[in-house]
């Protein structure tokens, strides 16, 4: 009796110990279904063609905003748009072709010098620059001269001045900006301290123009260079700007030629020579200047200690004036650059 039932006991051991098996066998079944079903998955999403969310390029998002407007692409953009100079002058872009052209740069880091000269891109153009001016923080050469941008384009570039903390260099000759221009771009001058050369010649920048750009001149911390050669700068205006001159302490080399400075100007610019002795190269040839105003001018000279070059072609109409301002520029080593009408 006692035997069978350790008999029985014993089978009754296996079979619980048999299910017990067969359980954990179907557990470890599930189990490895379970990692192999998640492997095939994450092969699955590592197999899948995704789309680069972030474009650095800005070829994608060029593409996009030209079929937006309607215009057709520039293949030079596509090809050197992640060129360190992307020159583009003459490329007949348009105000539209400009505005498509101006959102892939917000976020390009590649362009540290934009050449934009003679695209006709106008006043809406020039404002689609100046937008993406105040988001760029690499670009800091910008030439968008011969462009018609107008009044209207001035405006937004003194507005990008007053936020664009890299740019170096803007060139604005032949835009057609006229003395409301140079009124909004005054202020502009004050508020940017990093702006180093700035030219705004073969404008139509009048007598109002040099009262307006007398402030921002006077206080203006950064420029290194300005070109105002080829505008209508005379009379009061020339007088103004000669004093703004005379309070600048940063500027070193200053274009005037081709204005209307005349008698009068180049009286006050004999006194801001006087009091400035910080300026290196002064050009103020073809200023219509009578042999009163350069002795005067020479005068100036006399007491400066730091004009390096001096241009006044075309500027003298007696032998007497030259000689003096000649003289005076021997003894201060200054580099003459003049010829004579009688």
């Amino acid at each position: 009796m006692r035997g069978l039932e350790e008999q029985q006991s014993a089978s009754g051991f296996a079979a619980d110990h048999t299910e017990k098996e067969e359980e954990g066998a179907d557990d470890g079944s599930l189990s490895n279904a379970h990692v192999i079903s998640d492997e095939d998955f994450d092969t699955d999403l590592e197999l899948e063609d995704e789309e680069p969310r972030y474009d650095p390029s800005g070829r994608k998002c060029y593409l996009e905003v030209c079929e937006r407007l309607g215009v057709v692409p520039a293949s030079y953009f596509l090809h050197h748009i992640s060129d360190s100079e992307l020159a583009m002058e003459h490329h007949g872009l348009g105000p539209k072709g400009t505005q498509a052209l101006a959102v892939p740069l917000v976020t390009n880091t590649s362009v540290l010098k934009l050449n934009l000269r003679d695209n006709w891109m106008e006043g809406m153009g020039g404002a689609a620059i100046a937008q993406m001016l105040k988001e760029n923080c690499y670009i800091t050469e910008v030439d968008v001269s011969n462009n018609r941008m107008g009044d209207e384009g001035a405006r937004a570039m003194a507005s990008m001045l007053k936020e664009n903390s890299t740019l170096a260099q803007l060139h604005l000759s032949n835009n057609s900006f006229t003395d409301h221009a140079a009124g909004v771009l005054s202020p502009a001058l004050v508020t940017n301290s990093k702006l180093q050369h700035l030219d705004l010649s073969h404008n139509s920048l009048g007598e109002a123009a040099g009262i307006y750009l007398r402030e921002g001149l006077s206080e203006n911390t950064g420029l290194r260079s300005l070109n105002l050669a080829w505008n209508c700068i005379r009379g009061k205006g020339a007088v103004m700007l000669a004093n703004g001159l005379a309070g600048n302490l940063f500027l070193r080399q200053v274009d005037l030629s081709f204005n209307g400075f005349g008698k009068e100007g180049a009286v006050a610019l004999g006194q801001a020579l006087k009091e400035n002795n910080v300026l290196e190269e002064l050009n103020i040839s073809n200023n219509r200047i009578p042999p009163k105003g350069v002795i005067r001018l020479a005068m100036g000279l006399r007491a400066n200690k730091t004009i390096k070059s001096l241009n006044v072609s075309c500027s003298m109409r007696l032998v007497l004036a030259s000689q003096a301002i000649g003289s005076i520029s021997a003894k201060n080593k200054i580099k003459m650059y003049h010829r004579i009408l009688l």
